[in-house]
């Protein structure tokens, strides 16, 4: 089983995941249908079904070009928001592409139908995958939009971190260096952070991606799965591991980075209406 990365949009991410053997190959989250269209050729590949996460614009806006190119494509969600959808899925439904193993694992929350897809080969020593969307990002979660803080703690706690620790990581956006800046306001002693959030800088300073983490390394640094540390606890003034969970997603949604603010300079620009003659264009 191969994963191919593919950095699309601003942030976000499709992922190619081939089975070596027969050449045939799923997708998750076909958001650009051209780019992905580019990466099956390139890899003489057959794509045989989409995987969706939920029906965000960014996760799902290529199914329908995609569904007019293979007539006949397999196209899962658990959503009925879901363009082209043809199968619906439900919790630990478990589906089968060649050697290639799905378990879904229904996470309400971020929307409330988002589903996440666990992957693993047959007889493969290589570590299971977990495709996570916009429910568990490397170092955070995804906002709860259409749910509550129970859902986000249940499906990270009770699914997505009783998987296999050595599971990889592969999520939705390249959120990684905000998030553990913010990581790193909660807790700013942990040794985890800092080394992560360093190396992370590294690799978006190349422009390469941060994923796949793995679930064993999220829990040493992201805040959101670590609801019961006394750290995190103190952080947020809170004691249950829910509402911990709240205050935290709260926290993040107020959380600005320093360089998203405007510069002194472009302040001024504004003030002397020199942005005036552009904005005015239609």
């Amino acid at each position: 089983m191969k994963v191919k990365v593919i950095s699309v949009l601003e942030d976000n991410y499709m992922y190619l995941v081939i089975e070596e053997n027969t050449k045939e190959a799923v997708v998750v989250d076909a958001a650009v249908p051209k780019r992905l269209l580019e990466i099956v050729r390139k890899e003489g590949v057959t794509l045989k079904a989409v995987l969706t996460t939920h029906h965000h614009w960014d996760h799902a806006r290529g199914n329908e070009e995609l569904a007019k190119v293979y007539p006949g494509l397999q196209v899962y969600g658990a959503d009925e928001r879901i363009g082209a959808l043809t199968h619906k899925v439900t919790h630990n439904e478990e589906l089968k592409f060649g050697d290639i193993n799905v378990k879904c694992l229904f996470t309400p929350c971020h929307t409330s139908g988002h589903m996440c897809y666990f992957m693993w080969e047959e007889n493969s020593p290589d570590a299971p995958a977990l495709f996570s969307g916009d429910t568990l990002f490397i170092g955070g979660c995804g906002k709860f939009f259409e749910g509550t803080a129970e859902q986000m703690y249940k499906n990270l706690t009770e699914i997505l971190g009783a998987l296999p620790k050595d599971t990889k990581v592969f999520c939705g956006h390249e959120y990684t260096v905000r998030n553990l800046k913010f990581a790193l306001k909660v807790e700013p002693e942990n040794e985890s952070v800092k080394k992560k959030l360093a190396w992370a800088k590294l690799r978006d300073d190349e422009d390469l991606p941060t994923v796949p983490s793995t679930l064993q390394e999220e829990f040493h640094y992201n805040p959101f799965l670590r609801v019961s540390e006394e750290s995190v606890q103190k952080f947020t003034g809170k004691v249950s591991p829910v509402d911990v969970l709240r205050a935290l997603r709260t926290e993040k949604d107020n959380f600005k980075k320093p360089q998203e603010r405007l510069t002194p300079q472009a302040m001024l620009a504004f003030e002397w209406g020199l942005f005036g003659p552009f904005m005015g264009k239609k």
